[in-house]
């Protein structure tokens, strides 16, 4: 069927996707047998070729299968971004099991609900986290615990001298290995670089649960198969195939790759490309990241626009080169298009804004990879093969006309099965193949989609809609103001009114009176901020994105 979006999309892109065949390590196997010298991953002076990578990946598979994970089991991976991370997820599914990434900053509250949730009988973990997974063990199925360390992958002499000067303060609360539990570099050295045969079905067989909720409440599990986060990366190849080559690009992974974003785009769609990944341990860490980009020359950036924001606001970002980037591609939150210029004012490249959640593999929509073809403030046109509409918020089957503001709903290869054990969320949110995302959003004549915000999130001020969105990025606007987060607060006349949380720029001043007065130059009186409160920081996930339900608290 001929879709509006289909002539905005850059000359020789595809309507449709083909589906590769075979499970997701697949793409894997064809990178180590296409590109065996090439860097696959860089870690902190670590560099681990394909050739090295695949052979570590089949060491895994063959040491999980030792320990007795079978298809249909769950390996739990809860590491920050490592070498060890991207070995311990491929080779998980190689041995058949189920992978579910966690944040190393889980609470024993969360982890436990994710654990027991997936039954997952087999978790890698970073070593200053071992404790956590110590707090819950007795209430979930764990039979195997793997610890791994920052510097295992480093010379003999740093794996001696790092617990002991670098990170002597961390390990002191690290408690001794219980016994049966073993440490990653005698998991590995007590294996043969052979995987077990295990059959796939990658359109019915689950390769991730991937957990989301993490902004909204209570975590569900998406259930992600093989063709679900294959089809996802061969749509993000195609979208970008014309400005990129394969076994010649390097990708920035500084989102955690526990969140779906990182995991696709950072790592999957990167080794399906053969391309360098350059592992970011703390994304917080803005110096290191700027001195990364510098010396690795990296290419591509997967990205939000908080990370964004602390790049270019950086003391030192005009002391470092990034200049080596083609493309950021902004995600997991609105790009205010005042961050947009800025940031291309630094970078010298695009950064682009995209669309996507845990339940679509993430990515659904983008901006064309053109400065002459995207939209500012767009987040862009429907991938290869997805469809897209917006329906009535009141009812789900009525189509709402072009222009109107509606729930956003989407239908392609890339979305789950449905959530884990959650038979009636899974209802509420997929019917006859089609998503509905819980964003409020509108679309124009050519397909270019809008998102309004979280349905969630709407402010009902005197009857009249707000949507925090709208108010944010005028403020961004303001050339004192870093940060702002816009939430709706009970007011016994209006029923709600407008709060703004506000971070200022480093050194600057501003009163209320004067952002009021601004705000009100530029939007409907209702909109304009009633309270204002300036604070430091804003709560966050780990991915970047603002946790407006902490501030509502």
């Amino acid at each position: 069927m001929e879709r509006s979006w289909y002539k905005n999309y850059v000359e020789g892109t595809p309507k449709e996707i083909t589906i590769p065949e075979g499970p997701l390590w697949k793409g894997l196997d064809d990178a180590v047998k296409n590109y065996p010298n090439n860097e696959a991953l860089y870690f902190e002076g670590v560099k681990v070729t394909y050739s090295e990578l695949g052979e570590l990946v089949d060491r895994a598979a063959n040491g999980f299968a030792k320990m007795g994970v079978k298809k249909g089991d769950t390996v739990a991976i809860m590491l920050i971004n490592c070498p060890q991370f991207v070995i311990a997820y491929f080779g998980a599914l190689k041995a058949g099991a189920t992978v579910t990434a966690i944040s190393p900053l889980a609470m024993a509250k969360e982890l436990r609900i994710y654990l027991q949730d997936t039954k997952a009988s087999t978790i890698v973990v970073f070593n200053f986290f071992y404790a956590v997974v110590e707090a819950v063990r007795k209430e979930t199925n764990l039979e195997n615990v793997i610890v791994a360390q920052g510097w295992d992958m480093m010379s003999k002499l740093k794996q001696i001298l790092a617990p002991k000067t670098v990170y002597k303060k961390e390990m002191k609360s690290v408690p001794p290995l219980r016994e049966g539990d073993i440490m990653w570099n005698d998991f590995i050295a007590d294996t043969v670089p052979e995987a077990p045969t295990i059959e796939i079905d990658p359109a019915k067989d689950i390769a991730v649960y991937q957990f989301t909720g993490g902004t909204t409440g209570l975590p569900k599990a998406a259930m992600l198969t093989h063709d679900n986060l294959k089809a996802n990366c061969e749509q993000c190849s195609v979208w970008m195939e014309w400005m990129a080559e394969r076994g010649k690009e390097s990708f920035v992974a500084a989102l955690p790759l526990q969140h779906i974003f990182g995991q696709t785009i950072s790592m999957n769609l990167a080794i399906s490309w053969g391309s360098t990944i350059v592992l970011v341990p703390n994304a917080r860490d803005i110096k290191h990241l700027l001195e990364l980009i510098d010396k690795q020359k990296p290419t591509f950036f997967p990205i939000v626009s908080t990370l964004a924001i602390s790049i270019y606001s950086h003391p030192d970002a005009k002391k470092y080169d990034v200049t080596s980037l083609k493309l950021s591609i902004a995600g997991a939150m609105a790009l205010p298009p005042e961050v947009t210029r800025k940031y291309e004012k630094v970078t010298d490249s695009i950064i682009i804004e995209g669309f996507g959640l845990s339940e679509s593999s993430p990515v659904t929509h983008a901006n064309p990879l053109d400065k002459d073809k995207r939209k500012i403030g767009s987040i862009g046109l429907p991938f290869p093969s997805t469809d897209s509409k917006i329906v009535d918020l009141e009812d789900k089957s009525k189509d709402l006309p072009i222009g109107e503001i509606g729930e956003l709903a989407v239908k392609g290869p890339q979305i789950m099965l449905g959530y884990h054990n959650r038979p009636e969320e899974t209802a509420d949110v997929l019917k006859d193949g089609w998503l509905f995302t819980g964003d409020i959003a509108k679309m124009d004549e050519e397909g270019w989609t809008y998102i309004v915000d979280r349905k969630k999130d709407m402010i009902n001020a005197s009857g009249y809609k707000v949507w925090p969105n709208e108010v944010e990025e005028v403020l961004f606007e303001h050339p004192k103001i870093r940060e702002a987060a816009v939430i709706g607060i009970p007011d016994e006349t209006r029923g709600e009114t407008v709060k703004a949380f506000i971070v200022l720029e480093p050194g600057q001043t501003a009163t209320i009176d004067e952002l009021r007065a601004f705000a009100k130059d530029k939007m409907a009186v209702y909109k304009v901020p009633t309270e204002i409160q300036f604070v430091d920081d804003l709560p966050k996930t780990q991915v970047g994105k603002i946790l407006r339900r902490e501030l509502r608290k």
